[in-house]
């Protein structure tokens, strides 16, 4: 894959999905799967995946499934782990002056609490929200698109208002919610079902498997 010219990393404005991109596995797709009262969450995740419902629904229906209270929930994120090169990357990033922005059909809480956990302070987070009633998971989605139903959280809207003009855009993600922000970048980093989509479509796009991969392509450019 040949590398994208940046003329300077200072000159790009980085978001990241969080699910399965900064963290080794989709914590959410974990949690639904760890706390459910039984396996209906599995319909409207394969309802979801063939794009007969949007994801608000297929997130609004799982969480009514779950029972878990918040003390529970913090001890299940305290052992989530993020990936161990998104620090080197953070701090490469802090250097050039760039604040990383997270774009995630998640919560917001969760995300969080994880990246705390894991001593990552000051990212700009863009998620859906939570709150507890008991051991009910009580979901909003101030950032969904009312004349779009397929994400629960518009990630274009969000990336777009963001800061971006005269900026180059970076895309780092993995899942299908990638698609829609990751199609209005210049550069993107793809794995999972957002590289399939790229390849499906001749879209270019630079391959990853962990962070370490995007920490040396940005090394890269500056020989």
């Amino acid at each position: 894959m040949p590398k994208i010219r940046l003329p300077s990393l200072s000159e790009c404005c980085v978001f990241f999905d969080f699910d399965n991109t900064i963290t080794l596995y989709d914590v959410l797709d974990d949690i639904v799967r760890r706390f459910s009262v039984n396996k209906e969450w599995q319909a409207l995740e394969k309802a979801w995946r063939e794009g007969r419902i949007g994801s608000r629904e297929c997130i609004g229906g799982q969480l009514q499934l779950i029972r878990v209270t918040k003390k529970e929930l913090e001890r299940y994120i305290s052992r989530v782990k993020i990936d161990p090169h998104f620090h080197q990357l953070f701090a490469m990033l802090k250097r050039e002056g760039i604040g990383p922005v997270i774009l995630s059909d998640s919560f917001s809480f969760i995300i969080k609490s994880v990246l705390s956990n894991n001593g990552i302070n000051g990212v700009k987070v863009y998620a859906n929200k939570l709150r507890f009633d008991g051991n009910r998971l009580i979901p909003s989605f101030p950032y969904q698109d009312k004349l779009c139903n397929r994400c629960a959280h518009c990630k274009k809207k969000n990336l777009l208002k963001t800061n971006v003009k005269d900026k180059i855009i970076i895309y780092i993600g993995d899942g299908l919610s990638d698609v829609c922000p990751a199609e209005c970048s210049d550069l993107v980093f793809a794995k999972g079902n957002l590289l399939e989509h790229f390849r499906s479509k001749k879209m270019l796009c630079v391959a990853f498997r962990s962070i370490s991969d995007i920490c040396n392509y940005f090394r890269g450019l500056e020989k």
